[in-house]
């Protein structure tokens, strides 16, 4: 019966024009999520496999620990690249041919700009105003920039108890950093919340239909009214809906991975996530890989609680309109709330299931909760909330749809 279930669900037109859109789509992230390339001694940019070769290797020269003696290196590198004829155009940017040679040293002065600058601001040239001798405070800046943050108007957002959770965090990183090519995941992260919310959105569509098929082609009475339809055939209708949800949010994830990955590299995995651009401010000390882990696990439970509502509203309403409209519901509906400025409002829209979607962002916010005198982030608060209710949603469908009334 589970796979008469599942044939029903793809041998429709929608279910192939389904697959056949996931597919469309996800080859268009995946050209956006690659398209990196590099630039040549002459200014000219070269794209493909063989480019990201170079710009792996022109960064693999400064790979390793970002000591104080590393930093003053890539600030007198930096420095030197300043001084070379050609360098600055005339109208006061770097030339194409410019920006070329400081390709290798490019995320580590986007590190010195993070460090140097003001918490929430970002300016890339504050790099070129940095000493040598700069470099000693580049750990310690990171420290004070937040300490001068909390201690502002904007800090007043945060309890004494989560202003000392932050700080403590901060302190408890691991130092000096490690640093290597990471190029690869930090394009894989930046499109893995489009390819997630694709999935869900798709197939919202195929699961809307699987409860409320019955109804819709007045079989419903046929389908209660046989030997095994209230109970086995309830049951390979919601794991028809498992398998679909399980095995296409794999396929699409996985081939991604494969893809970004396997065009730009996956060196950098073990590195600590402050490293990229995203990664620098964020309080967990956790690796890219172990971020990597978070955001497809993560999205595979948000996207399975999601579709469980989609088939739950299914079931409960006998309407795949209704039901189809849930994800849009839970993706668009925050954005709008966002635009609220209150603070409590805030932090219900930090713990929706949307969240679960684009984990990247939420190991970047500040959405701290503090329950019983510990103070955590939203991430731990999202897994362990979604995932018993994701548990229970499995047997409240099944009994909903077994009780169900034949029209």
């Amino acid at each position: 019966m589970l796979r008469y279930e599942l044939k029903k669900i793809f041998v429709k037109p929608g279910g192939k024009i389904a697959l056949l859109l996931l597919a469309v789509l996800l080859g268009v992230t995946c050209w956006f999520a690659t398209d990196r390339g590099f630039i040549n001694e002459q200014g000219n940019s070269e794209t493909g496999i063989g480019a990201m070769r170079k710009l792996r290797s022109a960064t693999k020269e400064w790979a390793g620990e970002l000591t104080e003696e590393r930093l003053a290196e890539v600030i007198a590198e930096n420095a030197r690249i300043n001084a070379l004829p050609g360098y600055w155009g005339d109208d006061g940017w770097a030339t194409d041919m410019g920006y070329g040679w400081k390709q290798g040293i490019d995320d580590i002065n986007d590190m010195l700009c993070h460090a140097f600058g003001k918490f929430r601001e970002y300016d890339y040239r504050i790099v070129d105003s940095l000493t040598p001798e700069d470099a000693g405070q580049f750990y310690e800046r990171r420290i004070l920039q937040l300490k001068e943050w909390l201690s502002g108007a904007d800090g007043d957002i945060f309890s004494d108890k989560e202003k000392e959770f932050l700080i403590h965090r901060f302190e408890e990183l691991e130092t000096p950093l490690y640093y290597d090519y990471m190029i690869g995941w930090d394009q894989l992260f930046e499109f893995a919340p489009t390819v997630i919310m694709i999935t869900v959105l798709i197939l919202g569509f195929l699961a809307a239909g699987i409860f409320s098929g019955e109804f819709q082609l007045k079989a419903d009475a046929v389908f209660f009214s046989s030997r095994h339809g209230r109970d086995k055939g309830s049951a390979a209708k919601l794991g028809a809906g498992l398998v679909m949800v399980t095995v296409i949010y794999w396929v699409m994830i996985l081939l991604y991975s494969v893809i970004v990955l396997g065009y730009l590299g996956a060196d950098g995995a073990g590195c600590p996530i402050q490293i990229t651009g995203r990664g620098w401010k964020s309080f967990n000390n956790i690796t890219i890989f172990q971020e990597y882990l978070l955001i497809i696990f993560g999205g595979y439970l948000g996207v399975l609680f999601m579709l469980l509502l989609v088939m739950l509203v299914s079931a409960k309403a006998k309407s795949a309109v209704l039901a189809v409209t849930v994800p849009f519901l839970f993706l668009f509906a925050p954005n709008f709330l966002m635009m609220i400025p209150d603070e409590v409002i805030n932090k219900i829209c930090g713990l929706l299931p949307d969240q679960l979607l684009q984990m990247n962002m939420v190991v970047g916010f500040y959405n701290l909760y503090q329950i019983g005198g510990i103070v955590t982030g939203a991430a731990p608060i999202l897994i362990a909330v979604y995932l018993p209710l994701t548990v229970i949603l499995c047997p409240v469908i099944y009994q909903v749809y077994r009780r169900a009334e034949a029209g």
